[in-house]
């Protein structure tokens, strides 16, 4: 019973001083020692926290075998996607540096006069040779009429004178007849007076009937150089009349020449549409006095391109007829078909109103731009003006 008592005693004691030992900490250890004496995980969870993440990776695969085939099918979904997309781009040549362009028309007064009538308003749609405005036409029509009337005046002159040309015609006919008259009267004048002399010597005739026939063959003589003188006054009176006749002419070619620009003044008058095309920002109003050359409207054709500025850069492969998709800010959604039309000769900077000069100063080598015109090929079925922003795609390859 001793014994038995006296061992547990000692038991109880090592007991006790081993729980005091391990309660305080050894000497030259410090409180993180003691932290470190705490309970370790089991060897099991350490092995797998020192798997490598690729272990990881293939253990989440193998638990998420679905997801991880998503994920790859999109990656290379996203890798095709980006090697189509480069192929595809590469093709095509594009800026957003272009717009629609047209040659818009001013329309413009070339009489002065008062506006009488304003057949138009703003942004509508006009057809060729439809009437814009009309100005007062009541002294042009009054040059009108007095042109005429100096035509005709003209015309009765040369007719007149044409008539006197074939009167004096007839003058002449007589003149020459009477020449003739007078040519047989001056022969048998001259034969009579040789007669008579010749009697006188032979002294069967008397003197006096000698000296008769000698008066007479001189009256004939007179007669007859008269006559030949009034042939020759009228066949110059012939050139004297077609030369009136040729300032009558002119006359007439001038009165025309009034009369055609007094009936052009009159049709300027009713100015119309030179193309089919829109007004817009009409400035002239009925009522308003129109001086020639003042413009009182813009004109916007129905025919339009696209001016795009294409960098130096892009210029390599493109050509002219190359097809180009149309993209128009305005319609984001939609996309129009063209092709080139035209490249300019030479930069935009080249036809500026101040163009560089390299020659001189410091030259720092800047990308230039190269206007390319590019036609629709259909005209777009939706509303476009000049200035709206396009982007053109040029097919080059």
């Amino acid at each position: 019973m001793a014994d038995n008592s006296a061992h547990a005693g000692i038991s109880r004691g090592t007991d006790l001083a081993v729980s005091e030992e391990d309660r305080a900490p050894p000497r030259g250890k410090s409180r993180r020692s003691r932290a470190d004496a705490r309970p370790q995980k089991p060897a099991e969870s350490v092995g797998q926290e020192r798997k490598s993440p690729w272990s990881r990776a293939t253990g989440s695969v193998r638990d998420h075998p679905y997801a991880a085939l998503a994920v790859a099918l999109a990656i290379v979904g996203v890798c095709a996607a980006g090697v189509v997309w480069w192929l595809c781009a590469r093709q095509y040549e594009t800026t957003d540096d272009a717009f629609i362009d047209a040659r818009t028309v001013p329309i413009s007064s070339q009489v002065a006069g008062a506006i009488v009538d304003l057949a138009v308003t703003d942004n509508q749609i006009v057809d060729k040779g439809q009437v814009l405005f009309r100005i007062d036409d009541r002294n042009y029509q009054a040059a009108v009429d007095k042109a005429k009337a100096q035509v005709e005046e003209s015309e009765a002159t040369i007719a007149n004178l044409a008539a006197q040309i074939a009167a004096q015609q007839a003058r002449i006919e007589e003149a020459k007849r009477q020449v003739t008259q007078a040519r047989a009267a001056l022969t048998f004048a001259q034969q009579q007076n040789v007669r008579a002399q010749d009697l006188v010597k032979r002294g069967v005739g008397t003197v006096e009937a000698a000296q008769q026939a000698k008066s007479d063959q001189t009256q004939k003589r007179a007669v007859f150089n008269a006559a030949i003188a009034a042939e020759t006054a009228a066949e110059k009176q012939i050139a004297v009349l077609k030369t009136q006749q040729k300032v009558a002419q002119g006359q007439l070619d001038s009165a025309k020449a009034q009369l055609a620009l007094a009936e052009a003044n009159l049709s300027r008058t009713v100015i119309r549409a030179p193309v089919d095309g829109i007004a817009t920002k009409i400035t002239g109003a009925k009522g308003a006095y129109a001086q020639p050359g003042q413009a009182l409207m813009m004109f916007v054709p129905r025919k339009m391109w696209v001016t795009a500025n294409f960098k130096e850069t892009q210029l390599d492969l493109m050509r002219v007829g190359r097809p180009v998709d149309i993209s128009i800010d305005a319609y984001p959604e939609r996309t129009f078909k063209g092709h080139v039309a035209s490249i300019q000769a030479g930069s935009g900077a080249a036809f500026s109103l101040l163009p560089p000069e390299n020659a001189t100063g410091n030259y720092v080598k800047v990308v230039q731009r190269v206007p390319v015109k590019i036609i629709f090929d259909k005209p777009p079925d939706v509303y476009i003006g000049p200035g709206m922003s396009v982007v053109p795609s040029v097919k080059v390859r």
